[in-house]
Parts: structure tokens; sequence; C-alpha cells
């Protein structure tokens, strides 16, 4: 009998992670080798795990460099019309793989380092996340620059090094602690400071209205001190770059007055100036006004501006000496400038025609509006021009509807009240020549509810463009198995072109494919249960059907929903424990905000329950509840390929479009969930009777919303949801503090804006017929493959390449650019 493959011969038969040919080989051991001997001449004479990780690092950095050189110098030369990214996330994860997987590395990687002695994915394990985003927002963006670099636009993605990313999560007697993530403690092979292209940035000070025109003086200046991280597309040479701000004091910081004795506390001071880019606020969905976050904002923006203005006017066109001074022009070579002696008329314009908004949620919570007296005090200048966007804006307002107060009291971008506050989103719309929502639900919202008066205004300004995620990281980089079958099937030009899974209908009967999938889910498995053994030391059973809910920790989002599951199902499996059970293993994970109460107690709500039910003997191994602690980027590469059954329950018409949703899609997994987000796209595009739909839609959330939601009546009429509730509230999962769930329940049963009850039956009922079709793997893997051929849609170079025809004026190529060491 032939002995099975290691991981390693495996792997080098997965044709795409790239060819490792014989020279390519030992060229990246002879590189590998002078990394590591740089590394420890300077250093030591032993060499450590971390030491190998970042000769393989600088190694691959190596490959990077020149293309990345190349690529400028051809946006240099060509002049095009370049995309500014700007977002106070960037959720990047880990580098090293991805960059493997884009420029056809990964294979003759694996190869050197196993010829060296070393196991390459041990020294992946090394690399720190990149923490700097909290959660979809920030893991979009991310998706986007992969997808703008491969689809060869002159892109650049705008934000903060944050010296501290999102916090590391610990959770210690089943509550959250947070943990700060110094991610930068052993240095990042990644990034180069470009100092040379240090920006100035003002706050404080005062306005000075003079005869020769305004002035902002006094103010207390901050330097901006750009890195930059490479970002290279699929296969196609280009390398983009992501250019993040650093936060520096200048050297004459606060020593105006050190001859009064205060030379040391000056000094000491700097750390005020620094603290701009130290951390990175960690709520997702809500808007905290304080102002070191007006602070990050506005110098993310000042900096970034200035760079932009300063590459249109240096920007080559076949001349050395041509220098461009007239900024009129920059909408046609911009896409997303402070007054330079333009007539404020013409400049408000060019702002208008230069910036879009993508909006992102819903909730009033999440939306800022910033009280008026912050500014004036941080940005005096600021407010005033935005006093007079606004009086233009409602002049505009009242010459459409002349005498309706009330609409421009609603429109306004100053919001009275006991605290006069600036509605950002409404400064944004009012500046912006294209609006966009995130999914088709969600941007038909916007036009009709929160934005409708701008809506009736300006409809050519509103589009949707539905979020997407990256095929090369969410598929080929965490599924390569799953990849590489795909790719005997159909080819491999799938990777950048994903609507070509389409294909994949013509194999829904084919015997072999089906067997295919369901043995790489069944690996996928057993190896996620192999690290939860080893890095949580539990034990989970990897035939059981692994039902996933992994997202930030949010009311919206009802991991209360799936909680209520979970004890429905437990109550049932005690009540007659000799019926023949689909066996679950149902994970839940997600960060909640430090100061979000509510998020922290359902963390400890589903510790609670878990450690009743785990250890409850006539349940044994067909139900265990599994917090995943620290759910990041890393561990979703590892839990989405694994997962059978991805939830997906927030309440009809609050999640703006979700991603998770579709990284599961593409991977594997079904969907139970409600008509939220990109559920509905999804449904559509595989068939709805290929997902689990269940629940309110959006119009039946309205009605109930003008009737009023009445928990208690589904409390009292539904014998299960009862008995659930009553478990919570008297303590049966915190047998020693009864009272500690009270508040949870009080707010379920009284004040909940979520709906949680008036799902749960449907949701119950939905969760049954995912049952009755595991028990059939033949018919749940076809299922699922109708998932993975409708999940096309759902690539962000589809995204991007909308953004980029209907939004920016650009048309994406899939060509590729010559390689370093080509002639030109």
């Amino acid at each position: 009998m032939a002995k099975p493959l290691t991981d390693q011969e495996r792997k080098k038969q997965i044709s795409v992670r790239g060819l490792a040919g014989v020279e390519n080989v030992a060229d990246l051991k002879t590189n590998f080798n002078r990394h590591l001997h740089f590394t420890l001449v300077k250093d030591r004479n032993v060499a450590t795990k971390r030491d190998y990780y970042f000769a393989l690092a600088n190694t691959v950095r190596d490959h990077l460099v020149g293309r990345w050189i190349r690529t400028q110098q051809h946006y240099y030369e060509k002049d095009p019309k370049r995309v500014y990214y700007l977002s106070l996330e960037f959720y990047m994860g880990r580098t090293l793989q991805n960059t493997m997987v884009n420029l056809a590395l990964e294979n003759a990687c694996d190869e050197a380092t196993y010829q060296l002695g070393l196991d390459m994915e041990e020294l992946q394990d090394i690399e720190e996340d990149a923490g700097l985003g909290n959660g979809g927002l920030g893991r979009l963006a991310a998706c986007f620059l992969d997808s703008m670099a491969s689809l060869g636009l002159a892109a650049y993605g705008y934000g903060i090094r944050y010296e501290f990313g999102i916090f590391n999560q610990k959770i210690v007697n089943g509550w959250q602690v947070e943990e700060a993530d110094d991610w930068l403690r052993y240095g990042n092979p990644w990034e180069k400071a470009r100092p040379e292209y240090m920006r100035p940035v003002h706050f404080y000070g005062r306005v000075e209205h003079t005869a020769e025109g305004v002035k902002w003086v006094d103010t207390q200046v901050v330097l901006a001190l750009p890195y930059d991280t490479p970002v290279p597309g699929y296969r196609n040479n280009i390398v983009n770059t992501m250019r993040l701000w650093s936060a520096k004091a200048p050297c004459d910081f606060n020593l105006k007055d050190f001859n009064v004795g205060g030379y040391i506390q000056a000094v000491l001071d700097r750390n005020l100036a620094e603290n701009i880019s130290r951390v990175l606020y960690p709520n997702d969905n809500f808007f905290e006004g304080k102002e070191l976050r007006l602070k990050q904002e506005y110098f993310v923006v000042a900096a970034t501006l200035q760079d932009i203005v300063r590459r249109f006017k240096a920007s080559k066109f076949g001349s050395t000496e041509f220098v461009r001074m007239d900024l009129s022009t920059l909408p046609n070579k911009v896409r997303d400038p402070s007054s330079h002696n333009i007539k404020s008329s013409s400049a408000w314009d060019i702002v208008v025609r230069t910036c879009a908004y993508t909006n992102h949620t819903v909730l009033p919570e999440a939306l800022e509006r910033w009280p008026v007296d912050l500014f004036q005090n941080l940005l005096p200048r600021h407010l005033e021009i935005i006093y007079e966007i606004n009086r233009r804006h409602l002049e505009r307002i009242s010459k459409l509807y002349p005498g309706d107060t009330d609409r421009m009291r609603r429109m306004s971008l100053i919001e009275e009240g006991d605290v006069k506050k600036i509605n950002m989103a409404h400064l944004c719309i009012v500046g912006s020549h294209a609006v966009n929502g995130v999914a088709r639900i969600h941007s038909e919202i916007i036009k009709n509810t929160v934005f409708k008066d701008f809506y009736d205004v300006d409809p050519q300004k509103f589009q949707n463009k539905t979020n997407g995620i990256t095929p090369r990281r969410w598929l080929v980089m965490c599924n390569p198995g799953l990849a590489e079958v795909i790719a005997e099937r159909i080819g491999e030009d799938f990777v950048r072109d994903l609507d070509q899974l389409k294909k994949l209908e013509e194999f829904l009967n084919d015997e072999a494919f089906i067997r295919d999938v369901a043995k790489i889910k069944q690996e996928n498995k057993l190896k996620f249960a192999a690290h939860l053994e080893e890095h949580y030391k539990v034990k989970i059973n990897p035939n059981s059907m692994f039902d996933v809910q992994v997202k930030r920790i949010h009311e919206y989002k009802r991991q209360l929903l799936n909680c209520l599951h979970i004890i429905t199902l437990y109550n049932r499996i005690k009540k007659e424990p000799s019926k023949s059970w689909v066996p679950r293993t149902i994970m839940i994970g997600g960060k909640a905000a430090p100061g979000y109460h509510t998020a922290k107690m359902i963390i400890k709500l589903i510790t609670s329950i878990g450690d009743i039910v785990n250890n409850d003997p006539v349940v044994g191994d067909r139900l265990k509840v599994i917090f995943l602690e620290n759910y990041r980027v890393t561990l979703a590469e590892k839990v989405v390929p694994a997962a059978d059954l991805s939830e997906q329950i927030s309440t009809a018409g609050t999640e703006a479009s979700g991603t998770g949703n579709m990284k599961f899609m593409l991977n594997g997994a079904l969907t139970i969930g409600t008509m939220d987000g990109a559920n509905v796209e999804m449904a559509e595009e595989a068939g709805e009777e290929n997902l689990f739909i269940f629940g309110m839609r959006v119009d039946d959330v309205e009605a109930m919303d003008k009737k009023g939601y009445d928990a208690v009546s589904y409390y009292n009429k539904i014998p299960e949801l009862k008995q659930a509730i009553d478990q919570i509230s008297g303590g049966f999962f915190s047998p020693s503090q009864p009272d500690l769930f009270k508040d949870l329940v009080k707010m379920l049963m009284h004040h909940d804006r979520f709906k949680v009850f008036a799902d749960y039956e449907d949701y119950i009922k939905c969760q049954e017929k995912v049952s009755q079709l595991y028990k059939n793997p033949k018919e749940w893997t076809r299922k699922v493959i109708h998932n993975i051929a409708g999940s096309g849609k759902f690539s962000s170079d589809r995204t991007i390449s909308q953004y980029a025809r209907e939004i920016w004026g650009m048309e994406p190529s899939l060509e590729k650019i010559a390689a370093p060491d080509d002639p030109r």
C-alpha cells in the first residue's frame, strides 16, 4: 500500500502555489543565508526561529522591491489617473504568505526552507498580525488594496501607523480581558520609513481676518512621518503602496519656554504630540467623540492631501521641467486640496469632483457628530469653512424648497440642540460627487430613509457597490486544498476572474468532485480540531457539524439569538437523551469594544453556557460550545475553511453588508441567515433554496417598529423560549452568581432594539432543517457546490472594477507589466 504523502509533498503538488524551479530554489537558499548571515553578524552566533523568519521575510521582500520601484517608475512616466483610498483602518493580517502567493513563490520557498531543514509554516507563525482595524471596514480596505493592485490601478492606501493595533483578547474566568497589541516590538520587515516625505500638520491656534486674507496662526505643529508598505498584485508584477503616517514632534516642540528651566519637561512633552498615532480606537460601529480621535482623523487627512498635491504637481509628463501648478485639472488625475490661490467656488468644485464617499453603516450611534466647540478649539479655521459650506448648501436647498424650514433643519450640516454638532455624513454627501452603500439592500435603505432628503435633491450621486473579498487570501492562501480541486476541474484562471466558478455547476452530479469537496472539508476540520487542541487544550469531535459565528460582538449581530438556540438544543438533548441527535460543535468568536458593557456580558454568557453544556455527561460530544479567543485575521484564515455552517443572523436592515458571510460561502460552508446585507445577494446568486434563510425581512421590521415590539408576548407564547430565558435569569448557567445575567434578560424582555425573540421561533425551525440536511452528506455537499459556484460575484475584484468604472473614471486591466529582470 502506498504510504500517504507528507504535508510537504502534498503542497508541492498544488499548482496554485507556483512552480519550484531548481534555479529559483537555489537562489532563494543563497539569499536566505545571506540575510541570516547579516542578522547574526550584527548580533549573535546562534540563530533563533525569529531570525529564520526575518531571513525568509527579507528574502521574499527582495523579490518585491524591484517590482515596486519599476511600478512606481511606470506610474511616474505614464502619469495615469490615481486613486487614493483613505481609511482610519487597514486590517492587513500577516504579509509573508500573501506575498508568496501573489508572486508565485510559495512552492519555491517551501522547498528552499525544507532543504535548509526548516518548516515554513512554523516560520510563518512567528509573524505578528498587522491588526490596524476593528473588523469588516478595516479588512475591506485590505481586500481592496489587493484587488486594486491586481487590476493594475495606480492606487495608494493612506492611513495611520498605529503603534498599538486592536487589543489582544484573553478570556479569564469566562470574561474578556484586553492586552495591548505591541505588534512592532520585534520590528516590521515589510515597511520602509520615508522621512524625506515628512509633512507638517497644524492644530489649535486662532484665526486672523486681515486685509491680505485669512490666517490661521499660533498653531501647534505635529510632523507626519510616512512608512510605506508594498502591496503586490496577483502575478502581474505590479506593486502598489500603502502609506501609513506616524506622528512625530518637531525638534523645537515646546522648547520656546525651556529657558524657564522646563527643558526636561519640554522633551518629555513630545509624547503628547506623538500620542496621535499611538493606538487604534477599538470601537466597531460606534462613535466615541473624543478629541484624540478627531486629531487622528485630521492628521491622516491633512498629511495625505499634502502628499497628493505634491505628487500631482511633481508628475512628469514627457519633460522634467514640467511642473503642474494649475489644480483645476486635479479631478482628472486624482480620485478621492486646500485652496492654492484658487477662488473658493472653484476650489469647492474641485473638492466635489475629486471626492467620493462610501457609507458603511446606518446605525445612528455609529454616525459621527462632532461637537462644534471641540472643533472650534482644535480646528478653528476649518469650522469657519464648514459654516461657509453649510451656508451655500442651505442656500441651494432653500431655492429648491422655498419656506421648507423643517427640511433645512434636517439637511443642515450643523445639528442644533443642547450641544451644537457637525453631522459628518451630511458633510461627506455634500462634498462628494458619488455616495455609495456596500450592498444592494443597504444602498436602498440609505436612499429611502437615512439620507432620503439628500437623495431627493441629488439622486444621481447615489450608487451601490456590493462589498467583496480577495480570493487570493480567502481561497488560494487559506484553503489551498479546495483551490486545487477547483483548478483541476476548471483551470487556474478563476483566481483572477472569480465568475468562472459558475463552471462548477457542471460538476453538481460528478461523484468524484462531490467526494473531493467533502474530503477537503474533512481535512480542514481535522486540522482546525488539532489547532484547537494544541492552543486551547479543547478536544472536539471532528465528525460533528462545525457551526460558526465569528464577528465583532454586538447586539445587532445577535450572538444572543445563537445562545438561545444552543440552550434550546441542550434542553432537547436532556429531555430525550436516547434520540439520535446530529452532533454539533458551536463556535462563537469575536472581540467586544472595551467600553461596551452589554457585549462583554454576552461573552460571559457564551462561556458560562459552555461551562454547563461541555461538562454535562448526558450530552457527551453531541453538543460542544467553544468561545474562540482572540478572533483576528490569522484565526479567520484557519476557521473559515473548516466551517460547515455560517451564522449571519443580524436583524434585517442592520448589517450594511457583511464580508465574513462571503468568505464562508467561498470556502464551502452553508449559510443560515436573515435577509440582511449581502446575504440577500448571496441567496440570489446561489439560489435561495441553497441557503437557510429565516426571520423577518426589512419590511416586517419596519411594520413591527410602527406597531411596537412586545418581547414579553413571545416569552409567554413560546414554552422553549420561556424555559431558556428562565434558565439564564435564574442562574442555571451561573450557579455561583444567580443574578449575573439579570440585566441581559431585562434588556431582552423590555428594551431590545434588535428583536431577538421575534425571530427565535423561525430560527429554531430553520436550524432543524440544517440538522436534517446534514444527515445526508451528499445532498449537503451538493448545496455547498451551488454556493461555491455562486460566489464569484463576491470577489473584491468585481467590487473594485465597478468603483473604477462607475465612480473613479478609470479602466481596470489584467495586463502584466515587465518583471524587473525582463528587458523593458
